[in-house]
């Protein structure tokens, strides 16, 4: 027969919510955008972001995910596409030196499939994005995710770059990170 006290704590870890499990940012992961100029396919890299995640596939009411994207660092590889892309009338990475996303309604799509609406806050701008992605659970979990970013709501192009015949409007982002346990 149980005792009281070892039923009151037996009801009390019951009726408490799960909690996500805590993940940080592990190396090889890995941030990309891609897009078109005149026709052109492009890539590009963030080195250097730092994401943070709260997630447990059971209980994605508590999922929490938080991403700091440094600007400065954007690279495509192409030292001309390199210097417009961080100057005044792309990114402004002076100015702006950050990006950082944040995600805290999360849906199951089916499968290990999910949906991640959250806030870019990009160019002093903040505006809804939605990151689609799959979760695989393990030693090592892995995120693997996309989204579709509207350059010119966020300011991104300015002037005669603003025309979306030289470069398109939305940007594909895809992300594929790597974590470990947060300690």
């Amino acid at each position: 027969m149980l005792s009281r006290h070892t039923l009151f704590a037996t009801l009390l870890l019951a009726a408490a919510p799960a909690l996500a499990a805590d993940y940080v940012q592990a190396p090889g992961s890995a941030l990309v955008f891609a897009g078109t100029y005149e026709g052109e396919a492009f890539t590009g890299r963030f080195p250097g972001f730092v994401t943070r995640f709260s997630f447990d596939p059971a209980q994605l009411a508590t999922a929490k995910l938080d991403v700091t994207i440094p600007i400065a660092t954007a690279s495509t590889g192409n030292s001309d596409y390199d210097g417009e892309m961080r100057g005044s009338a792309f990114f402004n990475s002076s100015k702006f030196p950050q990006a950082h996303y944040t995600a805290t309604r999360f849906r199951s799509l089916g499968g290990a499939q999910y949906a991640a609406d959250g806030t870019l806050s990009l160019h002093g701008v903040s505006r809804p994005v939605t990151l689609t992605f799959t979760w695989t659970p393990g030693a090592q979990p892995v995120l693997a995710g996309k989204a579709s970013v509207k350059r010119l709501d966020f300011g991104i192009g300015t002037g005669d770059w603003a025309d979306t015949a030289l470069i398109p409007d939305e940007i594909a982002v895809s992300t594929r990170v790597l974590f470990a346990p947060a300690k």
